[in-house]
């Protein structure tokens, strides 16, 4: 991680920027959150702009529109594609997590759309069930950028938090160990989420 952390520090601001973007998008779009880390890149990005690689206000506005528009594609796959893609064999590994997305989808409507942002799976899947169920998109749009704008600003937040324990690391040990520090950090905030996302996943099968 320490390697990926000093590749990311070392790249021009527009790359930074069109990495996470490509990679929000991707996860959402294309129905492959679930090997994608499009939380991952909105981490780093958000501790880039902290060192000042790039713009805070850029990296925000990549993020959060990179997700909207990467559901809203998801959204379109789920509605035209939708019965044909869930028949694929590669995805009857996760025949019970997919059925375990529908019947969380049927049950909350649109909250499951803004909620569902904040599990990695769920973040894949959510916008292509909710095409396939034929929600209404203004409905649909509405929960997806109310989801996209508060769970972009949190994860580039947080990782701007990692970046500014990187900056005070490095003024006083200098930036071989900052770049420790900001890898630790990281892998954290990463730790946490998928630790949270376990727990979540754990009640859903009770």
């Amino acid at each position: 991680m320490t390697g990926l952390v000093d590749q990311i520090l070392g790249l021009p601001g527009w790359l930074v920027l069109l990495i996470a973007g490509a990679v929000v998008f991707t996860e959402d779009a294309l129905f492959v959150g679930f090997v994608v880390p499009g939380e991952t890149a909105a981490l780093l990005a958000g501790a880039a702009a902290k060192i000042g690689h790039v713009s805070l206000v850029g990296v925000l506005v990549v993020v959060i529109v990179a997700a909207v528009v990467g559901d809203s594609v998801g959204y379109e796959v789920g509605r035209l594609l939708g019965p044909r893609v869930l028949n694929l064999r590669i995805l009857a590994k996760r025949r019970e997590r997919l059925d375990n997305a529908r019947d969380f989808l049927a049950r909350r409507g649109g909250s499951a759309v803004f909620l569902g942002r904040w599990v990695a799976f769920f973040r894949a899947v959510m916008p292509f069930l909710a095409g396939t169920s034929r929600m209404r998109y203004p409905k649909f749009l509405s929960f997806n950028a109310a989801g996209g704008i508060a769970w972009g600003a949190t994860v580039v937040m947080l990782g701007y938090a990692a970046g500014a324990s990187y900056r005070q690391v490095e003024k006083s040990f200098g930036r071989d160990a900052a770049f420790v520090v900001l890898a630790v950090v990281v892998i954290a905030v990463v730790v946490w989420r998928v630790r949270k996302h376990l727990r979540e996943r754990s009640r859903s099968r009770r």
